[in-house]
């Protein structure tokens, strides 16, 4: 197996806010090197033919809110069910941490700060000075880079990441890839920590 994994996801997403502080940790504890790529899931999606949460059946959006439920008390993390600012156009905060990886930052904290600012504080993350506030309580600067964040290399990077997330056959978020395996989901974090320690 290879000593490197990816994370592709969308900072909207329950499923990655749930997983990311224990894939953060297995990558820590098993001293590999990781990339966090944020995607248009839209795009994902459509390749799959998965829709967006308020598209689906009743009686999987009932599903959905049970497993949430059910992960947030096992897992004893503060996630809000039906948080304030869900849905949201999660493009300004994917090119933010794009931004931050053109700048040389690896995305984990601020990936990490995102999907919290949505399902555990109430933030709005299509609001570009909540997005600046963001990145400066992850010590970045935030100005900087919420204007970095509306050049065309930011987007030209999401495309990027996208386009290697479908040739790659991530279906949602968080879909994690450790050379031709595809994990999908935070409930398959145990797959990919005996896959990295192999």
């Amino acid at each position: 197996m290879s000593a490197h994994v990816e994370c592709y996801f969308t900072p909207i997403s329950p499923w990655a806010y749930l997983g990311m502080a224990r894939f953060r940790r297995i990558v820590a504890n098993t001293r590999v090197s990781a990339s966090w790529k944020p995607v248009d899931i839209s795009r994902v999606f459509a390749t799959v033919g998965a829709v967006p949460v308020g598209k689906r059946p009743q009686s999987k959006q009932a599903n959905r809110l049970q497993e949430l439920e059910r992960w947030r008390d096992y897992l004893g993390l503060p996630l809000n069910l039906q948080p304030k600012f869900f849905p949201v156009d999660p493009d300004p905060a994917c090119r933010l941490i794009a931004a931050a990886i053109l700048q040389g930052e690896d995305g984990a904290a601020l990936s990490e700060a995102c999907l919290k600012a949505v399902w555990s504080e109430e933030r709005d993350l299509s609001d570009v000075a909540t997005l600046a506030s963001i990145a400066d309580e992850c010590g970045l600067n935030g100005s900087q880079l919420t204007s970095l964040s509306d050049q065309p290399e930011a987007q030209i990077l999401i495309d990027r990441y996208t386009d290697q997330a479908i040739s790659k056959g991530v279906i949602g978020s968080p879909c994690y890839v450790i050379d031709d395996q595809v994990y999908f989901g935070q409930d398959r974090l145990d797959f990919v920590e005996r896959a990295l320690q192999l």
